[in-house]
């Protein structure tokens, strides 16, 4: 979370943190109760202290009064949860609003929830059917089932284990992500209309991938010889008798009547259907029975009475956490990530569209498991914050456990963390197009505190505040008032990445090259526009003042001519910035005008080669004629002039704004 929107958060997290403490001790909230959670109690991978039944009689109050808490306080309309325990439905139940201009409660029978990224799950299952049917090898290149060609990246094909554990090593895609029109229903038709550049060798790096998950969903269909939606109904849904879900857009009428409403804040408006780009990453529509069912099989290692929709050693397979890509942090199974808490291991996935934000978590040797919607994003993005204490809560509520961590000797400590210090950028971005502005706009600052302790702005707690982090063993560190580990990978005896628990099966912060780093190229910028600021200021102010006092023009005619165009270069490209923001902010909220967004992108990237290329080189020859014509000040002067228009220029042609790129 950015500094930025710490405080108004800040307040909502500490309220937040005492509900968490009353949720753990099921008891009234007291300072004592929220004390107890601080730096010197580590809630950790341990031994059980204590247990509870799983029951609904107990469970059920408990979830009530979390509920009727969070959701007003956090300005979310409604939720729906379910909880499953040994093949059996403990709770499935609603709550708030599915309709809040109607005063419709949401019934958790009822109502479907937009599941989004959980939706993922659906696909792999379908995909691990297709390979215990022999059809699909999970370490075979891909082009082998596709009908147009993914080239390999540095003489690496990419495989079906690479899509499933994403380290396909896909840049970000965002454009039509969520659209409130239909986007096509053609799966071939849109993964074959752009493929994503690469930015990482397969089995590299975690680069979250929608478009990962929806190649692999036209995989299943050619492989299958079933359309998508139709294959993920015959042998997935209807086995599970999950007849209150669909994968469908739009949404089948006779469900869609009772799809919940869409908020980003349950005081406000509703908003339409989003429409998924890539249906096999995200469209799936749910109830909380019907998911209570889903997580019932893959608990039961793939069966639901009866019924079976993997084999068990294909299910196990699939949930074995078996690519720790930097230990020892969480790993990656077969498209489930791990999350283990409390030393109970737990494989999980969450889900985001605009509106809707779930979780869907596996106590899978335990036989348990749990899941939360929420269909509003609430104040200042409270539905992550909710559905992570919700999680954390029912762990150390129904599996607690202790564990001291070991301390580093404070010399190692410092050192160690000296070392961390610089930029850091993710590995899921874009990297072909003027969205990879974006790793300009913020880097990942990580330092260090009076005590030692990593700091990054960018990692959180609940209140907003950005987290400590102490050394608990050689570049393993864990957050001072919390749980979540942070690890580097070390190369040649420096870090050169990282990530946290929560994160790592997704993504990593990979250090910056100097050529990016904003330590440098951001006061060089601010130099750069106040130099372009005071040129566009100061000429018309001079030319003013020169005719008030009858002062006659010192430039010859053809030095008036370069400097005046390099005056609209440097206009142009104090302007540009702002244009490209009115660009950007819609594009990564999904509001972008889908029919007008490549014109936008082709004008101002022109407006930005004009200004920027055309500052450089109309500056090189303003400072040729103050060299040969002018005194020193004029000489100085151009010499500055030349230095932030190229300063501007290799800004935007680093991070992509002269692509001329309308794919992303």
């Amino acid at each position: 979370m950015m500094l930025a929107e710490a405080a108004p958060r800040r307040l909502f997290g500490i309220i937040l943190l005492a509900l968490f403490g009353c949720l753990i001790a099921g008891a009234p909230v007291h300072a004592s109760s929220i004390a107890s959670h601080g730096a010197d109690s580590k809630v950790a991978e341990g031994k059980p202290i204590g247990t509870r039944r799983l029951d609904r009689a107990d469970v059920e109050p408990w979830l009530d009064g979390f509920m009727s808490l969070a959701l007003p306080r956090s300005d979310i309309a409604g939720a729906t949860v379910a909880i499953v325990s040994n093949g059996q439905i403990v709770l499935t139940k609603g709550y708030g609003y599915a309709d809040v201009a109607q005063r419709l409660p949401v019934d958790a029978d009822r109502h479907l929830f937009r599941i989004a990224s959980i939706s993922k799950l659906f696909t792999w299952t379908a995909v691990m059917q297709q390979v215990e049917a022999g059809k699909i090898d999970l370490d075979a290149d891909i082009n082998r089932y596709l009908d147009f060609r993914i080239p390999p990246y540095r003489g690496k094909p990419l495989t079906m284990r690479n899509l499933m554990t994403h380290t396909a090593g896909f840049e970000l895609v965002m454009r039509d992500l969520f659209s409130a029109r239909a986007n096509g229903t053609d799966l071939g038709a849109t993964v074959k209309r752009w493929v994503p550049s690469r930015i990482y060798a397969p089995g590299t790096t975690p680069t979250y991938s929608n478009y990962a998950t929806a190649l692999a969903g036209y995989i299943v269909e050619r492989v299958s010889g079933e359309p998508f939606d139709d294959y993920i109904e015959r042998h997935i849904l209807r086995p599970l008798q999950m007849t209150r879900s669909t994968i469908r857009q739009p949404i089948p009428a006779q469900l869609a009547k009772d799809l919940s409403k869409a908020y980003l804040s349950g005081a406000g408006s509703s908003f339409p259907y989003e429409y998924s780009l890539h249906r096999p990453a995200g469209a799936m529509a749910s109830t909380a029975p019907d998911i209570a069912r889903f997580m019932m099989a893959h608990l039961n290692d793939g069966a639901l009475g009866a019924d079976r929709i993997l084999r068990p050693e294909t299910a196990r397979m699939m949930h074995r956490a078996t690519y720790p890509l930097l230990p020892p942090l969480h790993g990656m199974g077969l498209g489930f990530y791990q999350h283990d808490i409390n030393g109970h291991r737990v494989i999980m996935h969450d889900g985001d569209t605009r509106f809707f934000h779930s979780q869907l978590n596996l106590f899978i040797d335990d036989h348990v498991g749990i899941f939360v919607s929420f269909n509003s994003t609430g104040r200042d993005g409270a539905a992550d914050i909710l559905r992570a204490t919700l999680f954390k809560a029912f762990a150390d509520r129904y599996f607690p456990a202790v564990e001291i961590d070991r301390r580093i000797d404070r010399e190692t400590a410092l050192r160690h963390a000296r070392a961390m210090v610089g930029r850091y950028e993710l590995s899921d971005r874009s990297a072909s197009n003027f969205l990879a502005i974006n790793g300009f706009r913020h880097q990942t600052v990580v330092d260090v505190d009076d005590n030692g302790n990593l700091v990054i702005a960018d990692l959180t707690g609940p209140d907003g505040v950005p987290k400590q982090w102490r050394e608990i063993a050689p570049f393993v560190w864990r957050d001072l008032h919390g749980r979540e580990r942070l690890a580097a990978q070390m190369v040649d005896g420096r870090p050169s990445r990282f990530s946290v628990d929560d994160y790592a099966p997704m993504v990593v912060w990979d250090r910056l090259p100097w050529w990016k780093s904003t330590l440098w190229l951001g006061p060089l910028s601010q130099g750069a526009f106040a130099v372009l600021l005071l040129m566009i200021v100061a000429l018309p102010a001079i030319g003013v003042g020169r005719r008030y006092f009858g002062i006659p023009a010192v430039l010859a005619a053809t030095d008036r001519r370069v400097y005046f165009c390099l005056w609209l270069a440097a206009l142009a490209g104090v302007i540009v910035p702002t244009i490209w923001l009115r660009i950007i902010e819609p594009v990564m909220t999904f509001t972008a005008d889908p029919d007008t967004i490549d014109i936008q992108v082709i004008a101002t990237s022109t407006l930005t080669l004009a200004a920027y290329a055309g500052g450089v080189l109309l500056a090189s020859v303003n400072g040729w004629l103050a060299f040969k014509n002018r005194g020193l000040v004029s000489r100085l002067w151009s010499l500055l002039l030349i230095f932030s228009f190229g300063t501007l220029f290799w800004i935007s042609w680093v991070f992509k704004l002269l692509s001329f790129q309308t794919d992303f």
